[in-house]
């Protein structure tokens, strides 16, 4: 049912008129119209809030994309119009669009949509406190079809594939829902979103390892579930080429330690805005022991590095802490990019805390990725690692040489995934190699590591972790990412410049539509049920994003396997709710910018 629109103008002074009181009072009358270019945008922001919290959002829920007359609709895969998806940028990063647009404003039409949006995350919020990837409104039979259907089909999309019942700290989705609620409840205090929250710190504190190298850590999904799939049976393995292996050696994934999609960082994270907002210095020792465990887990030299996962307890024979093979397209190795993001964690670590302990890990590390960069024959001989890229994402323990995935096969029940040192034929879909930039890393390392004691003990004073009286969080959440720098005490975190000709594209862009219509770079085959089990030995399908008619995983229309009936489409036209969070940011920095 379509909301009733809210209208809080110069009708408001005379509505609180007619209800009595003095006589001789006089009304307020409503200020001035805005006019010109800023005028435009207040005007142009309104409409697009109004549009996707009326007629695109669910019950106050977002998925990514959608066709403009709402047939069709996407989050990381093809979702039914009753769902909402969590992961950013669903429905908490539309949620905190709301927010910044009423602190842009202070009109109550953007609060009163962000409330709706905290009410469709707290529907989906799991008992436990966390959140799945997706939600289903209509309840868990209907999203169990969906995982049985849709999910099942999606070959390259493993986290979708099996129904889990449980929460799962992947891909940032209870973080940044965490963030949200959080911020709502500090906007007004408004009791009915505190035992969410409550909630939501709780489900971190209980997910975390206790004891051992895991200390600290946190698990990929939680609560734990017996019934989670531990292997991918191969399919036709006599496809498998010498000397390549299928991976998921180590088990069922979520049971391990993840930096998978920075984990730790962004449960640390929500902990101190918890500190920061609400004077949580309870979560401080928390907060400490998942930065101990980061750095427990650096590997030894000469690989330095870090895995996705790591054991979090000894299994087939393995110690606890040693890298895993978490998934199938992701082989027990170390991973060059969670490496990266691992160390520049230490120096937001070393930040807070002042302890050069974190420090000391980094120099390994450097030199263990200086060890293992692609080689320019590697580079020229397969397109998808051009572009930057500097490294394999995965290396080899022990050999210290490339391990890159592969897939043989067309759908989910005839093909599988395998890796080799054969650095041809990758997948598009997840990057064999990554940008590396170790120049930069060293940079920061040399000046962090030049500190005076003097200098480490004033940047320490400013800590979040030293927070005893509560104090607000950024203004702005959905402009970029609030990182760790902007939680110190005295932070400013600057709005980027937008022009007035920046401003006015956007508005013209928007028309008298209330939408913005952007190119989809999503498009799937609708499921059809399950996919042929005959084997499949051509090659169309092994550097695509999609397998065959069957294969429910999402891909660019521009980039269709070579084979029929697939043929190169136009993206269609339609609505992006990451597009529409980035235009309403570009109109609030506009408006109210933070100097």
């Amino acid at each position: 049912m379509k909301r009733r629109m809210f209208v809080m103008s110069s009708l408001a002074p005379i509505a609180l008129a007619a209800c009595g009181g003095d006589d001789d009072v006089t009304p307020t009358p409503a200020p001035p119209a805005e006019t010109g270019v800023r005028g435009s945008a207040l005007d142009a922001l309104k409409r697009a809030a109004e549009h996707m919290d009326e007629n695109v959002s669910y019950r106050g829920g977002y998925v990514w994309q959608y066709l403009p007359d709402l047939s069709v609709s996407w989050g990381e895969m093809e979702a039914k119009r009753s769902m909402c998806w969590i992961q950013p940028p669903g429905t908490p990063t539309a949620g905190h669009a709301f927010l910044d647009a009423y602190h842009a404003t202070g009109d109550e039409r953007y609060y009163e949509a962000a409330v709706r949006t905290a009410q469709a995350l707290m529907a989906a919020q799991h008992p436990a406190g966390g959140w799945n990837y997706i939600h289903d409104f209509a309840g868990e039979d209907s999203l169990k079809h969906w995982y049985d259907t849709v999910g099942a089909n999606g070959w390259r999309l493993e986290e979708f594939q099996h129904y889990y019942g449980n929460a799962t700290f992947d891909d940032a989705g209870t973080a940044v829902s965490s963030q949200f609620l959080l911020r709502t409840y500090l906007e007004k205090k408004d009791a009915q979103f505190k035992p969410a929250v409550d909630k939501a710190i709780d489900f971190v504190l209980k997910a975390q390892f206790t004891g051992g190298v895991a200390d600290g850590g946190w698990p990929q999904r939680w609560p734990v579930q017996p019934a989670a799939i531990s292997s991918m049976p191969p399919k036709n393995p006599g496809q498998l080429p010498v000397g390549a292996h299928f991976d998921m050696e180590d088990g069922d994934y979520t049971t391990m330690v993840t930096f998978n999609d920075d984990v730790a960082g962004e449960n640390i994270k929500f902990l101190l805005m918890c500190v920061i907002g609400l004077g949580e210095t309870r979560l401080v020792d928390p907060i400490k022991r998942a930065m101990e465990c980061l750095r427990t887990l650096q590997q030894p030299a000469p690989q330095a590095g870090w895995g996705l996962q790591h054991l979090a307890a000894d299994r087939n024979g393995r110690t606890a802490g040693s890298p895993a093979g978490a998934r199938s397209y992701e082989p027990r190795s170390l991973a060059t990019h969670t490496t990266q993001t691992n160390v520049q964690q230490l120096f937001n670590y070393f930040r807070v805390t002042g302890d050069r302990k974190y420090l000391a890990g980094v120099p390994a590390a450097l030199t263990w990725l200086e060890s293992c960069k692609l080689t320019p024959t590697q580079i020229a001989e397969n397109p998808l690692l051009g572009g930057g890229r500097t490294h394999p994402t995965f290396i080899e323990l022990g050999t210290n040489v490339g391990r890159f995935v592969h897939r043989y096969g067309s759908n989910i029940h005839n093909g599988a995934y395998y890796s080799d040192n054969n650095h041809k034929d990758t997948p598009s879909h997840y990057s064999a190699g990554r940008n590396i930039n170790i120049t930069a890393l060293r940079t920061t390392y040399d000046q962090l590591n030049a500190m005076t004691d003097a200098q480490i003990a004033e940047m320490v004073a400013n800590s979040p972790l030293n927070v005893t009286t509560p104090r607000a969080l950024p203004k702005y959440f959905s402009i970029r990412e609030v990182d760790f720098p902007d939680l110190f005490t005295g932070a400013v975190m600057k709005t980027p410049d937008v022009t007035e000709a920046a401003a006015k594209a956007v508005i013209d862009d928007l028309g008298t539509k209330n939408h913005w219509l952007t190119p989809l770079t999503l498009v799937t085959n609708p499921y059809r049920g399950d996919g042929p089990t005959t084997p499949y030995t051509g090659t169309a399908y092994q550097s695509k994003h999609v397998g065959d008619v069957y294969d429910t995983s999402p891909y660019d229309s521009l980039d269709a396997p070579v084979i029929a009936p697939y043929t190169n489409k136009d993206r269609p036209l339609g609505i992006s709710t990451s597009n529409w969070v980035a235009n309403m940011g570009k109109l609030i920095a506009f408006i109210a910018p933070v100097k």
